[in-house]
């Protein structure tokens, strides 16, 4: 699917349809976590806070004791 962005007063907006929102079980009251790898643009629906932060918790850790393999891993 190829979307174009819509002009929303200063800024630009990504119009989500009904069905795409089904999918995701989202809704106009779903908050997204919007991140980026610097050429990608994902939006994520949050569910569990919880969880997303002791995920996150756990992937620095990795990160952090071991950047080289992971490092290697990526080449």
């Amino acid at each position: 699917m190829i979307k174009t962005l819509t002009k929303h007063g200063n800024s630009l907006a990504l119009v989500i349809e009904k069905p795409v929102l089904e999918l995701l079980g989202a809704d106009a009251d779903t908050p997204f976590e919007v991140s980026t790898d610097g050429q990608v643009l994902i939006l994520s629906p949050v569910r569990d806070a919880d969880r997303r932060d002791a995920f996150k918790a756990a992937l620095e850790k990795v990160n952090a004791r071991y950047p080289k393999a992971l490092k290697k891993l990526a080449e």
